[in-house]
């Protein structure tokens, strides 16, 4: 690791990280006690202390129980951001924890709690403390699991709250990471040249989870100068290549859509067919998260559409549904409707037949 990897974050930089901030109403920040987010804590209060006109700062640690030390972690979290002047509170999350899934859940009752504190505190953003390692181990999860462009260009800075993309259309509330192009390394260098003390959690190094699998996976790579600041522009030029793809479909579907009833839209199968192939993937796709009720089509599933439409002949024809949308191709038209509710399963003869006996007796 380069000496520059592994510095501390100066004054100037603290600065530029927080610059588009300034002028937000609040700002709440998701602080567990590991070093990543403690340092997201001072540095956060460092930089307030130089504005004038100053966010509402406030600081928010979820404490989902399921280490013995996270109640005490918490506590340090808090006994710090009252010596640094920040508002804190702690979140319990309650209930009973799945077996399976465990990290994706409390990921999601993360999210959950911090938005509804957000809400209480008037902020309009949450600010997590994703660093550069984070981006680089999000585009090999991504990769392994097949995702597309948009899914390989991992985190941004600024985005909608995963599982919040209607409600954000309502009250605006935005996830923020400003460390995205910041090493760990340098966080804690900044810590430990302040002094600062943060928690350990071992869970990040449990072989039982994806993410610490990875990390024992990086060094090799970064050997073979796949490191993290690689995979990094390589999610920053697939964002790039996806917003040119976007606004390219964005304004196909302006003048490529031909009449349809309300509620549906169409297109002339011929002019789909001749497009770029992901361009009319994209545009069926939005089609069908527009008039589905499922939301966003799985990729898979979408490209297996598309190659049966592909594979059908002009004067055929063929109905499918998909993510709650109904897709139908005839006549050379392709038209997306809502799909027809599905009607409920009907008793099976032994258990209508048992029905009967109960009510004979």
């Amino acid at each position: 690791m380069s000496t520059a990897e592994s510095a501390a974050v100066s004054a100037a930089e603290v600065n530029s990280l927080f610059a588009d901030l300034h002028s937000s109403p609040g700002l709440l920040l998701a602080v567990s006690g590991g070093p990543d987010s403690t340092a997201l804590l001072v540095l956060a209060a460092r930089w307030l202390k130089t504005l004038e006109k100053k966010p509402k700062l406030a600081a928010v640690t979820v404490d989902h129980g399921l280490r013995a030390e996270s109640k005490s972690e918490a506590a340090a979290v808090a006994r710090l951001a009252k010596k640094l002047g920040v508002d804190h509170r702690i979140i319990r999350w309650t209930g009973k924890k799945p077996a399976a899934g465990l990290q994706q859940a409390a990921r999601q009752a993360r999210y959950t709690l911090l938005v509804a504190a957000a809400q209480r505190a008037g902020a309009s953003h949450i600010v997590t403390a994703h660093t550069l390692d984070d981006q680089a181990e999000t585009v090999l999860i991504r990769m392994a699991r097949g995702s597309g462009i948009t899914g390989l260009g991992a985190m941004r800075r600024i985005s909608v709250i995963p599982g919040r993309e209607q409600s954000a259309r309502n009250d605006g509330l935005l996830l923020v990471r400003p460390f995205l192009d910041i090493p760990k390394a340098r966080l804690i260098a900044t810590l430990r040249t302040l002094g600062v003390e943060f928690a350990d959690d071992p869970s990040n190094r449990n072989p039982r989870f994806t993410r610490a699998r990875l990390r024992d996976v990086m060094p090799g790579l970064a050997r073979e100068g796949l490191d993290a600041h690689r995979l990094s522009v390589l999610a920053h030029r697939l964002r790039r290549a996806d917003a040119a793809i976007e606004a390219v479909v964005e304004r196909a579907m302006r003048e490529l859509a031909v009449d349809a009833a309300p509620g549906a839209v169409a297109f002339d199968a011929g002019t789909l067919r001749s497009l770029p192939a992901e361009v009319a993937l994209r545009m069926v796709g939005r089609a069908v998260a527009l008039t589905g009720d499922e939301g966003r089509v799985e990729l898979g599933k979408l490209e297996a559409l598309m190659a049966a439409l592909n594979r059908t002949a002009a004067k055929a024809s063929f109905r499918r549904t998909l993510a709650g949308a109904m897709v139908t191709f005839a006549g050379n038209r392709l038209v997306i409707e809502r799909a027809p509710a599905r009607r409920p399963k009907p008793l099976t003869k032994r258990a209508s037949a048992g029905a009967k006996r109960r009510k004979t007796r």
